[in-house]
């Protein structure tokens, strides 16, 4: 992305020198475009994307919020992460030899983001082809064979083709991001692919939801104390509202939104936005908690029942089992217990009170949280922000995970205490 970033003048040429020559020195020139976004030194000495980063471009008809996710299977719960707060995926192959096959493989990377992805809601997908002017490979035939070799699996995960675009480009060289530059290829170029999405219809009126995806201490020239940040899942958020966080008994003013280092005004249901507060205590604030209004609080549960669809797992769920709950950037510890199995059509039970679920079932399952974190047992897990699926989409979808494997996602159909 960083070089996408670069041909459309959201990066100036001083940064870009600078990480040219800091990944020379590094011994990693290849990743200089990548360090536009790879920031940490971490991140840098490794050569991974290890946190979500954010970053905005213009097309000629759209600002897009760019969340670049890890895409290694050791940060999955950061992808899934940004992956929440996404209202389209951009999924970058490597064309290289037996780059592509590696990740498309059972327990490979492009497998599970394209789940995960459309579990959580995303419909629109651009497949970028990367590294298609590699001379070990014919670029006509690779990328054909990588088309027909995903687009089986994209209906299969539940994506409709005809909102699938695919985009053979070199981000190193600059081919096929802002003019079409291979002669064999007749389709959009990636900035042509992004401008054609279609923005979803947003939840404007419904109460305010932002899950927090990052707190810090921070200060601007306009405002300094607790800043949050987060993408408002439904709702409208203005300067000067008075605002609750659930989990805890805090309330805040939002005295600055900043977007893109813009300050704004208010900041409706789909944006990315940074907030500062004032009156409330950074150590009260966790990254998962929800902000919302007086009026309106985003219910808390301990316990409620999900209809999941099992992924494919090569060990069934049992009644009891031990798993991970995702909800936006918060994970927990909860036990499953089998309710029925349906029929992924019609939704009717086809049993009750099942042994196992194996892959491919649909189920109605309880979730309970357990005592314990995932950092140390014998604390109490606070209840989670919640909401039924039919009251509001993005609050009531949920993934589950389990031993470093997702296994499930589904929705919230009830909230029991």
């Amino acid at each position: 992305m960083g070089r996408l970033m670069y041909e459309l003048g959201e990066m100036d040429e001083k940064i870009r020198r600078e990480n040219e020559r800091g990944s020379e020195r590094a011994g990693k020139a290849s990743f200089k475009w990548a360090w536009a976004l790879d920031e940490s030194a971490e991140e840098r000495e490794r050569g991974v994307t290890m946190d979500v980063a954010t970053t905005h471009i213009r097309t000629p008809s759209l600002l897009i919020t760019l969340l670049d996710a890890p895409g290694h299977a050791d940060f999955v719960p950061n992808m899934i992460s940004g992956a929440a707060q996404a209202d389209a995926a951009l999924l970058v192959v490597d064309a290289a030899p037996n780059s592509f096959e590696a990740g498309f493989e059972r327990a490979g990377q492009t497998r599970e983001h394209l789940v995960l992805v459309r579990a959580l809601g995303v419909s629109q997908v651009v497949i970028a082809v990367n590294k298609i002017d590699l001379q070990a490979i014919d670029q006509e035939s690779r990328y054909d064979e990588i088309v027909s070799t995903l687009s089986p699996f994209l209906v299969q995960s539940g994506f409709q083709l005809q909102r699938t675009v695919f985009v053979p480009l070199s981000g190193m060289e600059g081919l096929n991001l802002t003019e079409t530059s291979l002669p064999w290829y007749t389709g959009p170029t990636l900035l042509d692919a992004l401008d054609a999405l279609k923005p979803p219809q947003r939840p404007y009126t419904l109460p305010l939801r932002i899950p927090l995806a990052n707190v810090f201490k921070g200060q601007t020239a306009m405002a300094s104390g607790v800043g949050v940040s987060g993408t408002v899942a439904s709702g409208v958020v203005q300067v000067g509202d008075r605002v609750r966080i659930l989990p805890g008994d805090e309330s805040a003013v939002v005295r600055l939104i900043e977007q893109d280092e813009s300050s704004l005004p208010w900041a409706a249901a789909g944006s990315t936005v940074t907030l500062y507060l004032a009156g409330v205590d950074p150590i009260h604030l966790d990254i998962g908690s929800v902000l919302c209004p007086p009026d309106a609080l985003v219910p808390l549960t301990t316990t409620f029942t999900a209809q999941i669809i099992v992924f494919d797992i090569q060990l069934p769920l049992t009644s009891g089992a031990s798993v991970e709950l995702f909800h936006h950037s918060r994970d927990v510890p909860c036990t499953l217990t089998l309710l029925s199995t349906l029929d992924r059509t019609t939704g009717t039970v086809l049993k009750r009170n099942p042994r196992v679920l194996t892959r491919g079932q649909s189920a109605r399952v309880q979730v309970s949280l357990r005592e314990g974190t995932i950092s140390g047992a014998g604390e109490r897990v606070a209840p989670v922000p919640l909401e039924t699926f039919t009251v509001n989409k993005d609050m009531g979808r949920i993934l589950l995970r389990r031993g470093g494997e997702t296994v499930a996602a589904g929705i919230v159909l009830d909230l029991l205490g």
